[in-house]
């Protein structure tokens, strides 16, 4: 029987056993799109990556994210954990290691960015691979069905709830108040139905709900929803995260903005997440979104393949 090396990390955390899992496969050479399917499904994390020879040698690799039920075209947290795993091998695919690594994925090029510390890869930082788009915006009704949820603690004061985008589309609104955004719970009914009238691109249905005040707007706590992908909760999301920054800052009133935000995730669960986002603004155009956050090693071992 042959076998397949991988690594777990804990990623958007320095504290193992928080933030939010993922496999690596750094080597899945060999391996067809069903047995990826297979893997992902396994390990039942909110996402595995497969790492393989980028198709462009000026490249470090072409990676591919699986989420229990499906391939998606980009994600945050499996770019920032898989970065952090390869930052520490000597060589990818017969390369040399540095301090900047590009990733071929189906959303386009992610760039990433190591951060070391006493000469150990510490933490990464990754640019969203494409601008910020908005999508059509849902009725509050719909998302309060999603999550249980009355839909009087929706908020509508910054905007409606819609899709956004920056290389993954997920739904996206504000509730008002941490009470509310502990007791949203996923009804999988309330996701069905929405997905059957408003899909997103590249993944099922997933919803970002946010909290924020008006004394510190880029401290913001979030939890979000997935359970058509077989993840009834994640504990860190940085697609969402990225495509919630880039809107909020789109929509304040400056032309001209360099914001760090904050994004608390995954304490409701046990799993808490630290997501940091650095957003660019340009005359009135958003046109950079770094995403970064710290990691820490939990398990390594081999999977079982048929010969």
């Amino acid at each position: 029987m042959n076998t397949l090396s991988y690594v777990t990390v804990d990623v958007f955390t320095s504290t193992r056993f928080e933030g939010n899992p993922l496999a690596v496969i750094s080597d899945a050479r060999g391996l067809s799109d069903v047995a990826m399917q297979k893997i992902a499904t396994e390990f039942n994390y909110s996402e595995v990556t497969f790492v393989l020879p980028p198709e462009d040698p000026q490249n470090s690799a072409r990676v591919r994210i699986f989420t229990p039920t499906m391939e998606i075209p980009f994600a945050g947290h499996p770019n920032v954990g898989t970065a952090y795993v390869l930052g520490q091998q000597a060589e990818i695919f017969g390369k040399p290691v540095g301090d900047t690594l590009r990733f071929e994925e189906k959303a386009g090029i992610v760039e990433v960015s190591l951060k070391r510390s006493g000469g150990k890869v510490a933490a990464a930082a990754i640019r969203a691979p494409q601008p910020l788009t908005i999508g059509d915006t849902i009725a509050a009704q719909t998302i309060a069905g999603c999550v249980s949820l009355d839909p009087g603690v929706i908020v509508n004061t910054s905007h409606a709830p819609a899709f956004a985008s920056v290389g993954l589309n997920f739904a996206i609104a504000e509730l008002n108040g941490l009470e509310a955004l502990a007791g949203a719970r996923p009804n999988l009914a309330g996701f069905q139905a929405a997905a059957g009238r408003q899909a997103t691109s590249g993944h099922d249905f997933s919803l970002f709900l946010y909290v924020r005040t008006v004394e510190n707007p880029w401290n913001i706590r979030a939890r979000m929803f997935a359970p058509l992908d077989n993840v009834p909760e994640d504990p860190a999301t940085g697609s969402a995260s990225a495509a919630l920054g880039a809107y909020l800052v789109s929509l304040a009133p400056e032309a001209d903005m360099n914001v760090r935000i904050t994004i608390e995730q995954g304490v409701e669960m046990g799993r808490r997440s630290v997501i940091t986002l650095d957003v660019l603004k340009s005359n009135g155009i958003v046109t950079d979104v770094v995403i970064s956050g710290s990691c820490v090693s939990v398990m390594r071992g081999e999977i079982g393949l048929q010969d």
